[in-house]
């Protein structure tokens, strides 16, 4: 994969990540734990896909 598509794709995982930071913080003022593990899980797995593109 070339290094402009591969930055690319890093730059949208990386906004993907902060919504999902966001949310889980605004689910933890609510005290909605389940949405907060499914938000945990999600971010998880953005993050593992931003570690392999880099």
């Amino acid at each position: 994969m070339n290094a402009p598509i591969r930055q690319s794709q890093a730059d949208i995982l990386s906004r993907l990540y902060d919504m999902k930071q966001k949310q889980l913080a605004q689910a933890a003022q609510q005290g909605n734990s389940f949405r907060c593990q499914v938000l945990e899980a999600e971010a998880q797995a953005i993050s593992e896909a931003l570690k392999a593109i880099r």
